[in-house]
Protein backbone atom coordinates (compact mmCIF):
# COMPACT_ATOMS: atom_id res chain seq x y z
CA UNK A 1 0.00 0.00 0.00
CA UNK A 2 1.25 3.50 -0.87
CA UNK A 3 0.16 6.32 1.44
CA UNK A 4 1.38 9.64 2.81
CA UNK A 5 1.47 8.36 6.39
CA UNK A 6 4.93 7.87 7.89
CA UNK A 7 4.96 4.42 9.48
CA UNK A 8 8.51 4.53 10.91
CA UNK A 9 8.90 3.98 14.65
CA UNK A 10 11.70 3.66 17.19
CA UNK A 11 11.49 0.74 19.61
CA UNK A 12 14.04 1.67 22.26
CA UNK A 13 16.79 2.30 19.73
CA UNK A 14 15.62 -0.25 17.16
CA UNK A 15 14.66 1.76 14.11
CA UNK A 16 11.80 0.11 12.24
CA UNK A 17 10.25 1.25 8.98
CA UNK A 18 6.83 0.25 10.30
CA UNK A 19 5.41 -1.03 13.62
CA UNK A 20 4.81 -4.67 12.61
CA UNK A 21 7.00 -7.28 14.27
CA UNK A 22 6.60 -11.04 14.75
CA UNK A 23 6.33 -12.83 18.08
CA UNK A 24 9.11 -15.19 19.10
CA UNK A 25 8.28 -18.85 18.62
CA UNK A 26 5.60 -18.39 15.96
CA UNK A 27 7.72 -17.26 13.01
CA UNK A 28 10.63 -19.69 13.11
CA UNK A 29 13.73 -17.83 12.00
CA UNK A 30 11.82 -15.94 9.29
CA UNK A 31 13.19 -17.74 6.23
CA UNK A 32 10.31 -20.23 6.45
CA UNK A 33 7.87 -17.46 5.41
CA UNK A 34 9.75 -16.08 2.39
CA UNK A 35 7.63 -18.20 0.04
CA UNK A 36 4.48 -16.38 1.15
CA UNK A 37 5.64 -12.74 0.89
CA UNK A 38 8.74 -10.58 1.08
CA UNK A 39 9.54 -10.79 4.81
CA UNK A 40 11.72 -7.68 4.50
CA UNK A 41 8.59 -5.54 4.19
CA UNK A 42 7.98 -6.03 7.93
CA UNK A 43 9.42 -3.60 10.43
CA UNK A 44 11.09 -6.39 12.40
CA UNK A 45 11.12 -10.11 13.10
CA UNK A 46 11.85 -11.72 16.45
CA UNK A 47 13.57 -15.10 16.30
CA UNK A 48 12.77 -18.13 18.42
CA UNK A 49 14.27 -18.05 21.90
CA UNK A 50 17.92 -19.10 22.12
CA UNK A 51 19.81 -20.36 25.16
CA UNK A 52 23.56 -20.52 25.64
CA UNK A 53 23.45 -24.29 25.08
CA UNK A 54 20.91 -26.44 23.24
CA UNK A 55 17.60 -27.32 24.89
CA UNK A 56 15.60 -30.41 23.83
CA UNK A 57 12.22 -28.93 24.74
CA UNK A 58 9.27 -30.81 26.20
CA UNK A 59 7.92 -34.19 25.04
CA UNK A 60 5.04 -34.38 22.56
CA UNK A 61 2.21 -33.48 22.42
CA UNK A 62 3.38 -29.87 22.66
CA UNK A 63 0.50 -27.97 21.04
CA UNK A 64 -3.28 -28.29 20.98
CA UNK A 65 -6.09 -26.13 19.69
CA UNK A 66 -8.54 -24.62 22.16
CA UNK A 67 -11.37 -22.12 21.87
CA UNK A 68 -10.09 -18.97 20.14
CA UNK A 69 -6.43 -19.93 20.39
CA UNK A 70 -3.80 -22.56 21.00
CA UNK A 71 -2.18 -24.04 24.07
CA UNK A 72 1.52 -24.83 23.88
CA UNK A 73 4.18 -26.45 26.01
CA UNK A 74 7.06 -26.50 23.53
CA UNK A 75 9.69 -25.87 26.18
CA UNK A 76 11.77 -23.47 24.07
CA UNK A 77 13.57 -26.15 22.07
CA UNK A 78 16.63 -24.54 20.45
CA UNK A 79 20.09 -25.49 19.19
CA UNK A 80 22.06 -23.08 21.40
CA UNK A 81 23.47 -19.67 20.51
CA UNK A 82 26.50 -20.70 18.43
CA UNK A 83 24.60 -23.31 16.40
CA UNK A 84 21.75 -20.83 15.90
CA UNK A 85 24.14 -18.28 14.41
CA UNK A 86 25.84 -20.90 12.22
CA UNK A 87 22.55 -22.22 10.87
CA UNK A 88 20.60 -18.99 10.38
CA UNK A 89 23.08 -16.11 10.61
CA UNK A 90 23.69 -15.72 6.88
CA UNK A 91 20.00 -15.40 6.10
CA UNK A 92 19.23 -13.16 9.07
CA UNK A 93 22.14 -10.88 8.23
CA UNK A 94 20.87 -10.63 4.67
CA UNK A 95 17.34 -9.92 5.92
CA UNK A 96 18.72 -7.11 8.05
CA UNK A 97 20.51 -5.66 5.04
CA UNK A 98 17.15 -5.59 3.23
CA UNK A 99 15.76 -3.22 5.86
CA UNK A 100 14.00 -5.54 8.30
CA UNK A 101 15.29 -5.28 11.88
CA UNK A 102 16.17 -8.67 13.38
CA UNK A 103 15.62 -9.14 17.11
CA UNK A 104 17.11 -12.20 18.80
CA UNK A 105 15.63 -13.59 21.99
CA UNK A 106 17.77 -14.80 24.91
CA UNK A 107 16.38 -17.42 27.31
CA UNK A 108 17.66 -19.20 30.38
CA UNK A 109 16.55 -21.21 33.38
CA UNK A 110 18.53 -19.06 35.78
CA UNK A 111 20.00 -15.58 35.97
CA UNK A 112 23.42 -17.00 35.09
CA UNK A 113 22.01 -18.81 32.03
CA UNK A 114 20.39 -15.58 30.86
CA UNK A 115 23.71 -13.79 31.27
CA UNK A 116 25.51 -16.40 29.21
CA UNK A 117 22.86 -16.36 26.48
CA UNK A 118 22.91 -12.57 26.13
CA UNK A 119 26.71 -12.57 26.16
CA UNK A 120 26.89 -15.18 23.39
CA UNK A 121 24.18 -13.62 21.23
CA UNK A 122 25.94 -10.27 21.44
CA UNK A 123 29.05 -12.00 20.12
CA UNK A 124 27.65 -14.29 17.41
CA UNK A 125 24.81 -12.10 16.05
CA UNK A 126 26.40 -8.79 14.98
CA UNK A 127 23.54 -8.31 12.51
CA UNK A 128 20.93 -8.26 15.32
CA UNK A 129 19.26 -4.90 15.87
CA UNK A 130 18.47 -5.77 19.48
CA UNK A 131 18.25 -8.53 22.07
CA UNK A 132 15.03 -9.49 23.82
CA UNK A 133 15.49 -11.30 27.13
CA UNK A 134 12.57 -13.52 28.08
CA UNK A 135 12.00 -13.29 31.84
CA UNK A 136 8.92 -15.53 31.65
CA UNK A 137 10.98 -18.74 31.79
CA UNK A 138 10.87 -20.85 34.97
CA UNK A 139 13.86 -20.28 37.25
CA UNK A 140 14.88 -23.86 37.97
CA UNK A 141 17.49 -22.70 40.45
CA UNK A 142 14.71 -21.23 42.58
CA UNK A 143 12.02 -23.89 42.51
CA UNK A 144 10.56 -23.15 39.09
CA UNK A 145 9.06 -19.72 39.76
CA UNK A 146 9.24 -17.26 36.87
CA UNK A 147 12.60 -15.59 36.35
CA UNK A 148 10.90 -12.21 36.40
CA UNK A 149 7.75 -13.01 38.33
CA UNK A 150 8.31 -10.26 40.90
CA UNK A 151 9.70 -6.74 40.49
CA UNK A 152 12.76 -7.75 42.52
CA UNK A 153 13.46 -10.81 40.37
CA UNK A 154 12.92 -8.86 37.15
CA UNK A 155 15.31 -6.14 38.26
CA UNK A 156 17.91 -8.77 39.14
CA UNK A 157 17.79 -10.35 35.68
CA UNK A 158 17.85 -7.08 33.76
CA UNK A 159 20.64 -5.66 35.93
CA UNK A 160 22.67 -8.82 35.31
CA UNK A 161 22.40 -8.76 31.51
CA UNK A 162 22.37 -5.01 30.84
CA UNK A 163 26.18 -4.58 30.99
CA UNK A 164 26.74 -7.45 28.54
CA UNK A 165 25.51 -5.73 25.38
CA UNK A 166 25.41 -2.27 23.88
CA UNK A 167 22.51 -3.30 21.67
CA UNK A 168 18.99 -2.18 22.58
CA UNK A 169 17.68 -4.48 25.30
CA UNK A 170 14.04 -5.55 25.27
CA UNK A 171 12.45 -7.47 28.15
CA UNK A 172 9.54 -9.85 27.57
CA UNK A 173 7.08 -9.93 30.48
CA UNK A 174 4.68 -12.53 31.76
CA UNK A 175 1.01 -11.45 32.07
CA UNK A 176 1.12 -10.58 35.77
CA UNK A 177 1.92 -7.45 37.81
CA UNK A 178 2.95 -5.74 34.59
CA UNK A 179 2.94 -2.21 35.95
CA UNK A 180 5.26 -2.99 38.85
CA UNK A 181 7.52 -5.27 36.84
CA UNK A 182 7.66 -2.83 33.93
CA UNK A 183 8.92 -0.12 36.29
CA UNK A 184 11.54 -2.47 37.72
CA UNK A 185 12.81 -3.35 34.24
CA UNK A 186 12.99 0.30 33.23
CA UNK A 187 14.92 1.15 36.39
CA UNK A 188 17.39 -1.66 35.68
CA UNK A 189 18.16 -0.36 32.20
CA UNK A 190 15.71 -1.95 29.76
CA UNK A 191 15.30 0.05 26.55
CA UNK A 192 11.85 -1.36 25.72
CA UNK A 193 9.34 -3.97 26.90
CA UNK A 194 7.53 -6.77 25.08
CA UNK A 195 4.21 -7.87 26.55
CA UNK A 196 2.51 -10.06 27.12
CA UNK A 197 3.71 -13.63 26.97
CA UNK A 198 1.23 -16.50 26.97
CA UNK A 199 -1.32 -16.97 29.76
CA UNK A 200 -0.97 -20.15 31.82
CA UNK A 201 -3.92 -22.40 31.02
CA UNK A 202 -5.11 -26.00 30.91
CA UNK A 203 -7.02 -28.33 28.60
CA UNK A 204 -8.23 -31.82 29.56
CA UNK A 205 -9.29 -34.62 27.23
CA UNK A 206 -12.49 -35.68 28.99
CA UNK A 207 -12.45 -39.13 27.35
CA UNK A 208 -8.98 -40.09 28.54
CA UNK A 209 -9.00 -37.81 31.60
CA UNK A 210 -5.50 -36.70 30.67
CA UNK A 211 -3.99 -33.40 29.67
CA UNK A 212 -4.11 -32.66 25.96
CA UNK A 213 -0.45 -31.70 26.32
CA UNK A 214 2.43 -33.74 27.75
CA UNK A 215 2.24 -31.53 30.85
CA UNK A 216 -0.75 -30.44 32.93
CA UNK A 217 -0.60 -26.81 31.81
CA UNK A 218 0.65 -24.74 28.90
CA UNK A 219 0.67 -21.23 27.52
CA UNK A 220 -2.52 -19.89 25.96
CA UNK A 221 -2.13 -17.57 22.96
CA UNK A 222 -4.29 -16.25 20.16
CA UNK A 223 -7.50 -14.18 20.03
CA UNK A 224 -8.63 -15.46 23.44
CA UNK A 225 -6.00 -13.36 25.22
CA UNK A 226 -6.19 -10.21 23.08
CA UNK A 227 -8.39 -8.11 25.42
CA UNK A 228 -6.17 -9.12 28.35
CA UNK A 229 -3.05 -8.12 26.44
CA UNK A 230 -4.51 -4.75 25.41
CA UNK A 231 -5.34 -3.97 29.03
CA UNK A 232 -1.85 -4.93 30.17
CA UNK A 233 -0.17 -2.87 27.44
CA UNK A 234 -2.22 0.10 28.64
CA UNK A 235 -1.23 -0.56 32.28
CA UNK A 236 2.45 -0.78 31.38
CA UNK A 237 2.26 2.37 29.26
CA UNK A 238 0.93 4.26 32.28
CA UNK A 239 3.82 2.98 34.38
CA UNK A 240 6.91 3.58 32.20
CA UNK A 241 8.30 5.98 29.65
CA UNK A 242 10.19 3.41 27.54
CA UNK A 243 8.49 2.00 24.42
CA UNK A 244 6.31 -1.10 24.43
CA UNK A 245 5.98 -3.90 21.90
CA UNK A 246 2.39 -5.18 22.20
CA UNK A 247 1.83 -8.93 21.88
CA UNK A 248 -1.29 -11.03 22.28
CA UNK A 249 -3.89 -12.16 19.77
CA UNK A 250 -2.98 -9.68 17.03
CA UNK A 251 -4.59 -11.09 13.89
CA UNK A 252 -5.94 -8.00 12.10
CA UNK A 253 -5.04 -4.38 11.54
CA UNK A 254 -7.69 -3.37 14.05
CA UNK A 255 -6.13 -5.63 16.67
CA UNK A 256 -2.81 -3.90 16.06
CA UNK A 257 -4.49 -0.50 16.19
CA UNK A 258 -5.95 -1.31 19.62
CA UNK A 259 -2.46 -2.06 20.91
CA UNK A 260 -1.11 1.23 19.53
CA UNK A 261 -3.96 3.27 20.97
CA UNK A 262 -3.34 1.59 24.33
CA UNK A 263 0.28 2.76 24.24
CA UNK A 264 2.29 0.26 22.18
CA UNK A 265 4.89 1.63 19.78
CA UNK A 266 5.04 -1.66 17.87
CA UNK A 267 2.98 -4.85 17.70
CA UNK A 268 3.93 -8.48 17.22
CA UNK A 269 1.88 -10.95 15.22
CA UNK A 270 2.09 -14.38 16.85
CA UNK A 271 -0.39 -17.25 16.70
CA UNK A 272 -1.99 -15.85 13.53
CA UNK A 273 1.20 -16.77 11.64
CA UNK A 274 0.50 -20.44 12.33
CA UNK A 275 -2.88 -20.53 10.59
CA UNK A 276 -2.32 -17.71 8.08
CA UNK A 277 1.32 -17.55 6.95
CA UNK A 278 0.69 -14.14 5.35
CA UNK A 279 -0.87 -12.69 8.51
CA UNK A 280 1.90 -10.24 9.43
CA UNK A 281 2.01 -8.77 5.93
CA UNK A 282 -1.78 -8.43 5.88
CA UNK A 283 -1.82 -6.81 9.33
CA UNK A 284 0.70 -4.25 8.08
CA UNK A 285 -1.52 -3.32 5.13
CA UNK A 286 -4.61 -3.08 7.33
CA UNK A 287 -2.80 -1.03 9.96
CA UNK A 288 -1.58 1.46 7.39
CA UNK A 289 -5.08 1.75 5.94
CA UNK A 290 -6.38 2.51 9.45
CA UNK A 291 -3.75 5.21 9.96
CA UNK A 292 -4.81 6.82 6.67
CA UNK A 293 -8.44 6.68 7.79
CA UNK A 294 -7.49 8.41 11.06
CA UNK A 295 -6.18 11.36 9.07
CA UNK A 296 -2.71 11.49 10.64
CA UNK A 297 0.58 12.08 8.84
CA UNK A 298 2.63 9.92 11.24
CA UNK A 299 1.69 6.66 12.98
CA UNK A 300 3.43 7.95 16.11
CA UNK A 301 0.57 10.44 16.57
CA UNK A 302 -1.68 7.50 17.44
CA UNK A 303 0.50 5.87 20.10
CA UNK A 304 -1.39 6.08 23.41
CA UNK A 305 -4.21 8.10 21.85
CA UNK A 306 -6.87 6.07 23.65
CA UNK A 307 -9.58 8.23 25.21
CA UNK A 308 -11.88 6.87 27.93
Amino acid sequence: MVSNVSMAVNLGGIHMKNPVNTASGTFGHAWQFEGFYDVARLGAVTCKGVAAESWPGNPAPRVCEVSSGILNSVGLENPGARAFAEQYGDYLGELSSRGCAVIVQAVGHSVDECRRSVELLDEVAPWAAGIEVNISCPNLARGGRLLGGTPEDAEEVVSAVRPLTKKPLLVKLAPARVGEIARACEAAGADALSLVNTVNAMSINVHTRRSRLSRPTGGLSGPAIHPIAVRMVWEAAQAVSIPINGIGGVATGEDAAEMILAGATTVSVGTANLYDPAAASRVLDELEAWAVEQGVSDINELIGAFEC
